[in-house]
């Protein structure tokens, strides 16, 4: 591989390797990272494994609610790509309706701010995909065949943007597999996920707290629930919540759905204030089953039925922080840094 090429590829993603506690710098060292963090890392936030997935995908095999209409969102699997594309990578969900408002927003304003791009999506979860296939015969491609369509095409300059909330397994294998594709392209260039700097921190702050400001009253505790991660990645949602109080934001309350904080712990530190109600919000970029079963859902262990019994009355806002315009802003400038790094 052209060490121009290599570099150009890597320069964003070694950024963020080093904000959150992974590097790589070439192909060899990247897949020594990766196989390394393989057998410490089982989740990555809002990134399950294929088992946990697996086990959701069955769970929705026997859904019998609506998730939307899928013909109105857009797969963004069309040929005819030119010679730029821009590819945007996310996790991907099964609910229609969350994925127009989550995923297909952040691509819309991607390709707005992008005119000269053609941008194509790629969903990171085959069974999401198939999911989505059997039940509404929607077709998204994966990695794989987005690249295989990349290259059929004739792309020559590559910048890929992912939706992750973070830099764990997931972006450290898309990475990976790009390295093994990037000679079918001349020039690639990988963007950064959601929350590495610090200023994408203040600015994921700043939306969240603006989008629940109306119930910021005094008597209310507002929480935001994460996935969670085993990896030490996971920190990401203790330096938001750091940040929150540190910010004068003492009523807003950071959990997870798999690891730490967990909701025994959020609803610990509720308790210990004199709240009256609870607000739950997914700190997610899609609104799909965690956010609909484990936060909202009205069975035991869900975070609204433990703190209804708990003595709260609760508010679910069920929406995925992709649909907040600040968020869709930010996942555009880390796409304008991927597509200023084609031109070092």
């Amino acid at each position: 591989m052209k060490l121009k090429k290599m570099a150009a590829l890597f320069a964003v993603a070694t950024t963020v390797a080093v904000v959150a506690g992974c590097s790589s710098s070439s192909k060899e060292t990247t897949a020594e990272t990766t196989e390394a963090q393989t057998s410490a890392e089982e989740t990555t936030a809002e990134e399950t494994t294929e088992a946990e997935t697996a086990e959701e995908a069955e769970e929705e095999e026997e859904e019998n609610y609506n998730t939307g209409d899928a013909s109105k969102d857009n797969p963004r699997n069309q040929d005819e790509i030119g010679e730029d594309e821009l590819m945007v990578v996310s996790f991907g969900t099964s609910y229609n309706d969350n994925r127009r408002m989550t995923v297909g927003a952040i691509e819309d304003a991607i390709e707005k701010a992008f005119p000269d791009y053609s941008v194509r999506r790629a969903f990171t979860s085959q069974i999401i995909i198939d999911h989505v296939k059997s039940r509404d015969n929607e077709i998204i491609d994966n990695v794989t065949e987005a690249l295989d369509r990349a290259e059929k095409n004739g792309v020559k300059r590559l910048v890929i943007q992912p939706t992750h909330l973070m830099n764990g397994l997931e972006y450290t294998d898309l990475v990976n597999e790009v390295a093994e594709r990037s000679d079918a392209f001349e020039k690639v260039s990988i963007g950064e996920p959601l929350l590495t700097s610090d200023e994408d921190f203040n600015a994921v702050m700043k939306a969240i707290t603006e989008a629940t400001a109306e119930y910021d009253d005094g008597e209310t505790a507002i929480c935001f629930m994460g996935h969670g991660t085993e990896a030490d990645s996971n920190q990401i949602y203790a330096k938001m919540q750091d940040l929150l109080t540190s910010s004068g934001y003492e009523n807003y309350y950071v959990g997870t759905v798999e690891a730490t904080p967990s909701l025994e712990d959020v609803l610990a530190k509720v308790q210990a204030g004199e709240y009256k109600k609870v607000v739950l919000e997914p700190l997610m970029i899609v609104a799909g089953d965690h956010a609909n079963n484990d936060m909202a859902g009205d069975e035991d262990g869900s975070w609204k039925k433990t703190f209804e019994d708990a003595g709260y009355e609760v508010t679910c806002l069920v929406r995925g922080l992709g649909e907040l315009e600040p968020i869709q802003q930010l996942f555009v400038q880390h796409a304008q840094a991927a597509v200023d790094n084609l031109a070092k």
